[in-house]
């Protein structure tokens, strides 16, 4: 959070620094081409300009004199010292003046085929002035290049002075023409035209420096103006325009002579002046570094040191609010939670109490708020466990209400059964007493997903395969499911009826999710672990991702979402198997389809010397509905058979049937009507196992 104001502040100060510091870099390097090649290109100019002057006599007389000798001699020392100085001025020489300083050194290069073409008499008298002008032209290109001041006006200054140094060279070069046009009396008309240019050119730059110098330097040039030289000067002009003649020689001399020493006096002292200025600039510009760089480093550190110290107090306060956001988040929601599940009182007062969090406005306003927070959470938790206990409670209650009318349902079945001989009303009344069944399974399956316990408890052990028998004739389509042979073991009492809950919701899912024609198996066995039951279908499975969903409900049932109605078996399964200690796992078959692994721990299994004692469970009902319906067991009258109540259920599990009739023997009527109806009964039995035979 204070990083991006210290970095902005940091860039702001490194961008001003940078403007000043610009400035200074480029005084030092104007200094540094002043001091290089400035001073040298000067002395250049001006040997130039002397060996053009004296090149225009020897072209006029056609002789070499040792004066002009002598003169090339200085020139070419001026030349070597120039390169010497841009050699030192290294990289203070910008783009700007890289390129005309280029230009100018090959020029010079040149210079030695201009002087020979001189010597012999090759070049007019003109075309060697211009070739001598070339060169100089080029020499104030440079200078032009080296006026390189931060300040605008000082920058003006100085280009308003090289715009009157430049008229200097035009007068300059005048001289050179007409001093060599003095000897022999006369000028060409190509000199004439190019005087005429001079003139022209010296009276522009003149006009345009004077209106940009200001008051102070402008003032002696307009003395100078004004005096009786130049006024001769510009006299003598006008005539050779006119005339196309030179003037008197002592007259144009003597003029020429009085204004140039003026103007290269004046062009001193205005020198002076402009550095006397740049120096006064120059002292500015290094104040305002000092000033944007010390004061803008000190405001920098003090920043970093009070936003440091702020960010670690802040970062402090943001620690406390974070460990107690935590503890909260992770300790003690899920604690009340926890304990809300569990079914304790939890008291919301005590448990949403206030976050202990110190420091600024704004850190204690937020850690109120996540006690506001803490407080909705916990009474909306509390809330909700009240609101799963009451549906819990309605759950239950209603389960009970129906249990116990189920019950008194299946009584009546059971005496109506007793009571009936015609095969079709017996055939209605065992799919009733089916369905009933079902129901009362389902009303326990309320029951358990309410957080209670079935009523049914037997206080003997009950054998396996009774359990897994009792949970198959608790399923639809019980026809298709065929029970394996089972090693005689037997589990404890207490948990006998949830197991058969247990068992009976995986074969009903396993006939559910598999087509009709298949079959289901069950096979048990004794293992190291404990006893396993394996319930395999033949269906068309599950990916992997929802093997492993259901695994992980089976492992570890989350709390019931009364949303999630499609799982209610595989709740119920969770809920039972997390009761009593049961891993229960589902997986894909080899054979195609699912195979769901009940392992009952070793706790749950009895010793076989409490194996219960008396009859034998009956064998499970055929495949063939008929058939089913026709099971009987051992009670019977005179070779007929008769159906007995809970004949199929094992010794602990049955209930003392209710009493008899008192009639112990049937009339001959009787028992000519129960044996055709047992006819009828076989005979239909057969004929549906021809058709099943067929199919």
């Amino acid at each position: 959070m204070l990083l991006l104001p210290l970095l902005s502040l940091s860039v702001l100060w490194g961008f001003v620094l940078n403007l000043t510091v610009g400035d200074g870099q480029a005084l030092l390097r104007a200094n540094t081409l002043y001091q290089t090649i400035g001073v040298s290109s000067t002395e250049l100019g001006l040997q130039l300009q002397a060996e053009r002057s004296r090149t225009a006599v020897a072209v006029t007389n056609r002789e070499l004199t040792e004066d002009l000798s002598a003169q090339r001699a200085r020139t070419d020392k001026a030349i070597t010292t120039f390169e010497k100085s841009v050699e030192e001025a290294g990289g203070a020489v910008s783009g700007g003046v890289r390129g005309p300083l280029g230009t100018l050194t090959a020029e010079l290069g040149r210079l030695d085929s201009v002087r020979a073409s001189i010597d012999g008499g090759i070049n007019s008298r003109l075309a060697s002035l211009n070739a001598y002008n070339r060169v100089l032209d080029l020499l104030f290109r440079v200078y032009d290049q080296l006026v390189s001041v931060p300040d605008l006006s000082i920058s003006q200054q100085a280009a308003a002075m090289q715009a009157m140094g430049n008229a200097r060279e035009i007068i300059a070069r005048e001289h050179a023409l007409i001093s060599g046009a003095l000897i022999d009396h006369r000028l060409t008309e190509p000199e004439v035209g190019a005087f005429t240019e001079y003139v022209a050119s010296r009276k522009f730059l003149y006009t345009r420096g004077m209106a940009e110098l200001d008051v102070t330097l402008r003032q002696p040039y307009e003395g100078i103006f004004k005096s009786e030289p130049f006024q001769s000067l510009t006299a003598m002009e006008t005539q050779i325009v006119e005339t196309g003649s030179p003037p008197p020689d002592t007259a144009w001399n003597g003029a020429l002579a009085k204004v140039s020493s003026q103007l290269d006096k004046i062009g001193f002292s205005s020198s002076e002046a402009l550095a006397d200025r740049s120096i006064g600039a120059a002292t500015s510009i290094l104040v305002r570094i000092g000033v944007a760089g010390g004061l803008g480093l000190i405001a920098v550190l003090a920043s970093i040191i009070i936003s440091v110290r702020f960010g670690r107090r802040l970062a402090g306060e943001l620690a406390g609010l974070r460990a107690s956001a935590l503890e909260l988040a992770e300790t003690r929601l899920p604690g009340v939670v926890e304990r809300l599940r569990a079914g304790e009182e939890v008291n919301v007062k005590k448990e949403a109490r206030p976050m202990k969090v110190s420091g600024s406005a704004e850190i204690v306003d937020v850690a109120r708020a996540f006690g506001s927070v803490q407080r909705t959470a916990v009474q909306a938790a509390v809330g909700q466990a009240a609101m799963r206990r009451g549906v819990g409670q309605v759950f239950l209650n209603l389960a009970r209400r129906k249990q116990g009318l189920l019950h008194r349902q299946l009584a009546l079945l059971d005496g109506m059964q007793r009571r009936t001989h015609d095969p079709d009303r017996l055939e209605e009344l065992f799919r009733l007493d089916h369905l009933t069944t079902r129901m009362r399974r389902h009303a326990e399956s309320l029951i358990i997903l309410s957080g209670s316990a079935p009523g049914r408890v037997w206080r003997k052990p009950v054998p396996v395969i009774d359990i897994v028998r009792a949970a198959v004739a608790e399923v639809e389509d019980y026809t298709r499911v065929t029970v394996e042979t089972m090693p005689e073991t037997a589990f404890d009492g207490t948990a006998a009826a949830d197991l058969t809950h247990l068992v009976a919701e995986l074969v009903e899912n396993a006939t559910i999710y598999s087509p009709p024609d298949t079959g289901v198996r069950i096979r048990g066995d004794i293992v190291s672990n404990g006893y396993a039951i394996e319930v395999d279908d033949r269906g068309l499975g599950l990916s992997t991702d929802e093997y492993a969903a259901f695994n992980k409900l089976l492992s570890s049932p989350p709390e019931f979402d009364l949303a999630d109605s499609d799982r209610l078996g595989l709740f119920v399964v969770a809920r039972l198997a997390e009761r009593h200690g049961v891993d229960v796992m589902l997986r894909r078959s080899p054979f195609g389809g699912s195979t769901a692994i009940v392992l009952v721990p070793r706790t749950l299994i009895a010793e076989q010397t409490a194996l219960p004692s008396g009859d034998q469970a009956p064998a499970l009902p055929s495949r063939t509905k008929k058939k089913a319906l026709a099971v009987v067991s051992d009670g019977t009258h005179a070779g007929l058979p008769r159906r007995v109540r809970q004949a199929n259920l094992a010794p602990a599990l049955r209930a003392d049937p209710p009493e008899q009739d008192g009639k112990t023997e049937r009339s001959p009527d009787e028992v000519r009507d129960l044996f055709s109806a047992f006819q009828r009964g076989t005979q239909r039995a057969r004929e549906l196992g021809n058709e099943e035979g067929e199919a």
